[in-house]
Parts: C-alpha cells; structure tokens; sequence
C-alpha cells in the first residue's frame, strides 16, 4: 500500500517547479520622455486629452470627416503655436486643415488653466505620430493676455 503513495510523492517532487514560485516580471523600462519633454507632461497632458478631447478628435487623433479636424500631421497641431494655443483659449469653428473642410465648432477650452492647456497641447503635439517642440505655461499666458486668434 505504501508504494502507490511513494510513487505519487515523487511524482510530485518531479513536477514541482510547475509549482513553483514564479519570479516577479522585470520591471518596464520608465517611458523615455520625447525630445526633452517629461513623460509626466506627457501623462498629465493625455489625462487631460481623454478628459476634454477624446470624444471629438477620438482616442487615435483623426477626427471626424467634415466636422472635427485631425491632430495627427497636420499644419496647425506642428505649426504656429501661437495660432494652436489660440484654438484652445479663442474656440474654432470652421476651419480648412490641410486641404479638407471642417464644419464643426470647437468651444473655448479657457476654462483649463495655463498649466493644462501647456500639457494637452504638448501631449498633441508629440502624439499621433506628431513630433513638436513643447508648448510652455509662459506661451500660452501670453496668447490669453492678448487675446490672440
């Protein structure tokens, strides 16, 4: 009777490394900022992004055809960035980005402070296959102090 249960205890013994205690997974690497920009801007800009942004622009960046631009490669998202910081303090509404008409109305977005609307425009630019210098808090107190479209 003892041998069923000697064969059962070794057994046991040769397949418990199955059993074992698995190491923890390495850690991933911390997200490497982009060009300078910290991954805590990046963070803070994309919660703000989901926030206040997502349902227009949608979680890709492309938009919506005819009513809500794209912010993925376009001329206003990597060009002036007195004019993008404009959109958000000023609001937009019909626009022509890169050749394509948009009729939707963008409401100003002042309501975000200057810190906020430095990183949800830095998180965009650097977003979405975009590649841009960041937008400080000192750019975007001067757009709002002039009131510049």
């Amino acid at each position: 009777m003892k041998k069923p249960f000697v064969i059962l205890a070794l057994l046991a013994l040769t397949s418990a490394p199955a059993f074992a205690q698995k190491k923890p997974a390495a850690k991933a690497p911390a997200k490497k900022a982009v060009s300078g920009i910290s991954a805590a801007t990046l963070l803070q800009g994309k919660s703000i992004y989901t926030q206040y942004c997502l349902t227009c622009h949608q979680a890709d960046g492309l938009g919506v055809d005819g009513m809500n631009p794209p912010l993925a490669k376009t001329d206003y998202v990597l060009g002036d960035k007195t004019r993008l910081i404009g959109v958000l303090v000023n609001g937009l509404k019909g626009v022509d980005i890169n050749g394509e008409e948009y009729h939707g109305v963008m409401p100003s977005q002042a309501y975000l402070n200057d810190q906020q609307m430095a990183d949800v425009l830095t998180y965009v630019r650097n977003s979405f296959g975009n590649k841009a210098s960041a937008v400080t808090v000192s750019e975007v107190k001067t757009v709002r102090a002039t009131g510049k479209k």
